[in-house]
């Protein structure tokens, strides 16, 4: 099948590869421009551009999709179908009606639970039992076009944001490879989304990754799951007059009692922070500009005597973020 791939996250990656291994003829890779990052600010492609280079593919970065330039030129490929795979552009009608089978999009969860921006962190943060892939073809909708195929997997408790990233990648890759069968094939049509259960994942900001010591400890604790390893969760300490923002790599829950904040230090000497209902016991944690340290460690490193009281986030601090 002569087809276009637009992507441009890791998560497009193992499809991308799957399409080629297949032997789909794949003309395009449309991606986002490089952009510059790290110290010395160099442009850097995006995962998807480096693996396209790699395969000898042709790569296209334009700036918008909306031009009569852009729209010419996608109609000019002749596409069977094109795959969109976490691109990043929104795809105007003349390119959602270029091709002959349609754009057809790799979602990761099953639709119509957690429709944009944020599905995988929604899920865990959500306490969400089971998760998954959807393949869909795209309308002009938000993640509301009609569903093809879908896989399911559970979330563990210990999942984060990153593993069930991994997994939803591989399975979204032998997906849509199924899914084009079943489109060249005939045996496969597009069902529409239900009306009932529609949630969406909204956009993560970094300062919602905040704890709240309010908050049950089993939120939080899916919280540091959630927003691992990016955008990361975080609480403020009392340092020197002022407070430094501690992030939480790894934590667990405990029983425990108190105010919400109150750090207690347990047996093991690992802290312990009571929470709206239960504790949450700090596992993993690293100052600004340090590395990552197990608490028990840090603890010897930094000021934090039981009986400290944690203060909650401010208001102006926190998003207003709901999970449907």
């Amino acid at each position: 099948m002569k087809i276009a791939f637009l992507g441009t996250s890791a998560f497009a990656v193992p499809a991308l590869k799957a399409l080629v291994e297949a032997g789909h003829e794949v003309v395009a890779v449309y991606t986002r421009a490089p952009k510059p990052a790290g110290r010395g600010q160099q442009e850097r492609k995006t995962p998807v551009h480096e693996v396209a280079d790699a395969l000898g593919l042709p790569v296209r970065t334009p700036r918008g999709l909306r031009s009569d330039e852009e729209a010419a030129a996608f109609r000019a490929l002749d596409l069977d179908a094109a795959v969109v795979v976490s691109y990043g552009h929104i795809l105007p009608k003349s390119f959602l009606e270029a091709p002959v089978l349609g754009c057809i999009n790799i979602h990761g969860s099953l639709l119509p639970r957690w429709r944009g921006a944020a599905p995988i962190h929604r899920a865990l943060l959500s306490g969400d039992a089971v998760t998954g892939v959807t393949t869909m073809r795209m309308d002009e909708g938000l993640d509301t076009g009609p569903m093809l195929l879908a896989e399911r997997t559970p979330i563990s408790a210990a999942d984060t944001a990153q593993t069930v990233h991994d997994r939803l990648a591989e399975m979204g890759a032998t997906l849509i490879v199924s899914t084009l069968d079943g489109l060249m094939r005939r045996t496969l049509e597009p069902v529409p989304q239900p009306d009932e259960g529609v949630t969406y994942a909204h956009k993560l900001g970094k300062e919602e990754g905040q704890l709240d010591w309010r908050r049950p400890a089993a939120e939080l604790e899916r919280k540091v799951r959630a927003f691992h390893p990016w955008p990361g969760t975080f609480f403020e300490a009392p340092k020197d007059g002022g407070v430094e923002r501690i992030k939480v790599l790894e934590a667990g829950l405990v029983l425990a009692g108190g105010a919400p904040g109150t750090l207690t230090i347990g047996r093991d000497g690992f802290p312990i922070v009571a929470c709206g209902n239960g504790g949450l016991r700090l596992l993993k944690l690293q100052r600004p500009g340090k590395a990552a340290q197990s608490a028990d460690a840090f603890l010897r490193g930094f000021a934090f005597p039981a009986g400290t009281v944690l203060p909650p986030p401010t208001v102006a601090s926190l998003p207003h973020s709901k999970p449907g």
